[in-house]
């Protein structure tokens, strides 16, 4: 399948950041006298948080002060491995502008922005996700599919993935109530649709009670050939998203990567946050 566009492939290398024992003073004048919003904050090197405009406003009174005494301890963060449409998921979900990049020892090395997350997706050249993944299932399985779009029945619908994680569900939760419906990607099947892409999506759609969800749909040439999604499936006793496990207390890769920098009662205020935004 192909390689999706990384963060790397993207952020911006040369990066404006302020250093922690700036004054609060020195960290407006720069902000200014650049054409940012806002900046990271650095202690030799390694990421240490984002100061905003709107955020030293607040302690304006303080022109003396550190900015490493008064800013607010931890950033949302991307890696340069971090696919682009996560990157843009981020960036969506929490409502920023920018997401500092560090390297896996924390030390930032660049920024990407809403502007690249735009120009990624229309430098976009290589087959799609559907296109990658129809290709991927009849070279392994020996048939064809003919790709149609439409609603499903979130009760007909059939999981390959075991499990899923509660802080992950909160955030599409957000992304779904807010319009940002990705299709899912699923096998028509005799007894109904295999997710092939999107359980998340979908268990989260089955919390807010829907009742259906636009998906992409590969229908194959032959219904009665068993795909090797369903002998694994089987092998893990998934018949319907009933036996799908919602895993609570423990941060779903992708969170984790982001929120690296901040502590847990943040990571809950940010959920708490998307929770209240969904009710």
């Amino acid at each position: 399948m192909p390689k999706q566009k990384t963060v790397s492939d993207y952020m911006v290398t040369d990066v404006s950041s302020v250093e922690s024992d700036m004054t609060v003073g020195e960290v407006s004048r720069r902000i200014c006298d650049s054409n940012f919003h806002g900046l990271p904050i650095t202690k030799k090197d390694y990421l240490v948080g984002f100061i905003t405009a709107k955020e030293l406003l607040r302690v304006s009174d303080r022109p003396d002060a550190k900015i490493g005494d008064v800013m607010q301890m931890g950033t949302m963060c991307a890696v340069p491995e971090m696919s682009m449409d996560d990157a843009m998921r981020v960036l969506f979900r929490y409502g920023l502008r920018n997401l500092p990049v560090v390297d896996k020892n924390g030390k930032l090395v660049g920024i990407i922005s809403n502007i690249d997350v735009v120009r990624s997706h229309i430098e976009k050249s290589r087959p799609s996700k559907v296109l990658s993944v129809k290709t991927f299932l009849e070279q392994q399985n020996g048939i064809h599919f003919k790709v149609v779009s439409g609603d499903v029945p979130l009760n007909e619908l059939l999981p390959t993935q075991k499990e899923v994680f509660m802080d992950e569900l909160v955030g599409r939760s957000y992304e779904i109530k807010k319009g940002l419906n990705e299709p899912l990607i699923v096998v028509k099947r005799r007894r109904g649709y295999l997710v092939v892409d999107g359980h998340h999506r979908v268990m989260a759609a089955r919390r807010m009670e829907y009742a259906a969800f636009n998906a992409v749909i590969l229908e194959p040439d032959d219904l009665d050939v068993t795909l090797g999604l369903e002998r694994t499936a089987e092998r893990w006793g998934l018949r319907s998203l009933s036996d799908v496990k919602i895993i609570e207390g423990h941060k779903h890769p992708f969170i984790e990567m982001t929120t690296k920098l901040m502590d847990s009662d943040e990571l809950a205020k940010l959920n708490k946050r998307l929770e209240s935004t969904n009710s």
